[in-house]
């Protein structure tokens, strides 16, 4: 058996480690201890490459915030709310004394109407609200988004708002807007 010896060492490897230039430059292709952003290689599939500033993140996080989509659905269920209101309050004249005259005047049929937009947005603003908010806590708490956050919110808030009727009222609204709301989902997501 041969005994191994050690090969001999090149000096141009010594010369390459102990030169500065050459050190520098294998840091930086083998790999450095500094990224900077300009460095930083996207590939790209439809258009430009857009790195977000902070700014612009913290203000996704606000706008995809449960409170901030629950304040949403309120504000647009006010304004929805009253829109039906006034509709509704036009179809059907609401007499409140059968022997009064039959001629109203303009002041009480605008008070019928404030007072049927008013109850109409007050409930489509709490309705937007509850299932908005549930809805988005369902969300973040299952880390899916499927249509069964859907459902499972409509039961929520159908049964929370049937609860005040007692708790019959609170089961039928409960299956009722599950249901609506997976019928809802299923029709956008077919559209869609």
């Amino acid at each position: 058996m041969t005994e191994y010896k050690k090969p001999p060492v090149d000096p141009d490897l010594v010369n390459f480690a102990e030169k500065n230039d050459y050190d520098s430059l294998a840091k930086y292709l083998v790999g450095n201890v500094y990224r900077y952003r300009e460095n930083i290689i996207i590939p790209r599939i439809l258009g430009p490459v857009i790195i977000k500033t902070n700014e612009e993140k913290m203000i996704e996080a606000t706008v995809e915030s449960c409170p901030f989509k629950s304040l949403t659905s309120c504000i647009i269920g006010y304004g929805l709310g009253a829109a039906v209101g006034l509709f509704t309050s036009s179809l059907m004249p609401n007499m409140t004394d059968p022997m009064a005259q039959q001629n109203q005047t303009a002041r009480e049929i605008l008070r019928e109407m404030k007072n049927s937009m008013l109850s109409y947005a007050k409930n489509f603003a709490l309705l937007g609200a509850v299932f908005s908010g549930v809805e988005c806590c369902i969300e973040s708490a299952r880390g899916k988004s499927d249509w069964k956050n859907g459902t499972y919110a409509g039961g929520v808030t159908g049964g929370l708002i049937g609860l005040r009727g007692g708790l019959k009222a609170g089961i039928f609204g409960a299956a009722g807007f599950a249901a609506f709301s997976t019928v809802i989902d299923y029709y956008m997501h077919q559209r869609g």
